[in-house]
């Protein structure tokens, strides 16, 4: 438990105090996924607290509840009298080929249709398995991705690290920092009561590692404002994740819409992005144009594969690496079943995303204190590698949920009204709460409160 989270306060310049994780057991699984939800969490808690540090002379203690991090790991919302939509498209998930398994990530429309561009219409599950099982995994995979679609043969750990990708990205430093020279002397604005009141964040992420980021630091008092495509939805996360945010929608080709959206990032504090690695670049907003338009930015970005190697252009989400990267081959050993066996919840976007805070908090305290901006990079894979590496975690079985875990306010969303579970973290007198409540993406203008 220990050894993950002083290897994510090493990654991020965090002071290696002890942090206590309250009440017992763990997700059931081949791997410490509770472990790493209590010390991503405590990471990014610790950020704050070192943030707060440098402007008042008081350091925050901070404490973790074991059972409610897991629980924010699947999520945080619990409707009243309403339902979630799915998670999942009914093609999405898991087929036997020729010579192994491989994984389909078809939850995007676009997604879909290129897996069926590859294998022809599939009304259902079964059709999908039956064309599936007519190819091998490798070649399926490359078809797939080569139509702009989303798959991942199941991998061991021993076959990733032999892999171009495996070794590419397991050299990677967990967070990569880098320092830039332009500046924005602006002093802090925030208080005890929100830490971050006066910050910009501009959220270009989707899903879950991303908006996980911005939840956390909407919760902290700062002004997120989401941009989504006119086209994306994500219906079946949207009320768990857009809570303490403002969203809007641009289309990045079109002349007027990239005007607003410059006007925006120029006056952004933090960027948040999860575009595949050349994706901003080829939209004319690659580093230097984003550091020419906001001079002192915090910009830290999300990939799924790495920022190097083969793959590092490559589409993927949190199941989709954990095939890729032996966890699902782990899992399934591990269950002694007959098929890939994923994490119990997405614990690599949802530790990421609090990686992601805890970057963005750390480039913001080295600003108030030099002036200077910076950039942070960090990818799904690259924490797996942590998790993989960290080994088995604990038996215990987490105590079931109950009522006593929500919080008492109630949360009027636009789906109906919904308890949030309580905060997983505390951090001695600083409420982490949200003043917005979740909200359909694009209800908003694309302009800052």
């Amino acid at each position: 438990m220990t050894d993950l989270l002083t290897s994510i306060q090493a990654a991020l310049g965090l002071p290696r105090t002890p942090i206590p994780f309250t009440d017992r057991g763990a997700l059931p699984s081949a791997f410490a996924v509770t472990d790493l939800a209590c010390a991503s969490i405590a990471a990014a808690a610790q950020a704050v607290s070192e943030l707060i540090w440098q402007q008042t002379g008081n350091l925050p203690a901070v404490e973790v509840d074991r059972r409610l991090a897991s629980f924010w790991f699947s999520t945080s919302i619990r409707p009243i009298g309403w339902q979630l939509p799915p998670l999942w498209d009914p093609v999405a998930g898991d087929y036997a080929t020729q010579d192994g398994w491989i994984r389909l990530h078809t939850n995007a429309p676009h997604h879909r249709a290129a897996a069926e561009s590859v294998l022809g219409a599939c009304a259902d599950r079964a059709a999908m398995a039956a064309k599936v099982a007519q190819w091998t995994s490798t070649d399926l995979e490359q078809a797939v991705v080569n139509a702009k679609g989303c798959a991942a043969e199941m991998r061991s750990w021993a076959q990733w690290q032999k892999h171009p990708q495996g070794l590419a990205v397991n050299a990677e430093p967990l967070v990569h920092f880098l320092d830039s020279h332009d500046e924005s002397r602006q002093p802090w604005q925030g208080s005890l009561a929100q830490p971050l009141a006066g910050i910009k964040v501009l959220d270009l992420t989707r899903v879950l590692a991303g908006p996980t980021a911005s939840r956390f630091l909407a919760g902290l008092g700062a002004d997120v404002l989401r941009i989504d495509p006119y086209t994306w939805n994500e219906p079946g996360v949207v009320p768990d994740m857009t809570l303490g945010k403002r969203c809007a929608r641009l289309d990045l080709q079109t002349p007027a819409d990239r005007v607003v959206f410059e006007s925006l990032l120029k006056d952004a504090d933090i960027l948040l992005h999860g575009y595949r690695a050349d994706a901003l670049e080829n939209l004319g907003f690659g580093v230097e144009r984003r550091r020419q338009i906001a001079p002192g930015l915090i910009d830290v970005g999300l990939n799924a594969y790495g920022w190097s190697g083969p793959w590092q252009n490559r589409r993927g989400f949190d199941s989709l690496v954990q095939m890729s990267s032996g966890i699902a081959e782990a899992g399934q050993r591990w269950q002694q079943a007959d098929k890939p066996t994923p994490l119990p919840v997405q614990a690599l976007d949802h530790a990421t995303g609090y990686l992601m805070a805890a970057s963005a908090l750390r480039l913001l305290t080295e600003r108030l204190n030099t002036g200077h901006g910076g950039s942070a990079r960090l990818s799904l894979a690259r924490t797996a590698k942590l998790l993989i590496e960290h080994g088995p975690g604990t038996g215990e079985a987490l105590r079931a949920k109950d009522e006593r875990d929500q919080g008492s306010c109630l949360e009027q969303t636009p789906w109906g009204p919904a308890h949030r579970l309580q905060v997983p973290v505390k951090i001695s007198g600083i409420p982490i709460q949200w003043a917005l409540p979740a909200t359909e993406l694009g209800s908003h203008r694309p302009q800052w409160t």
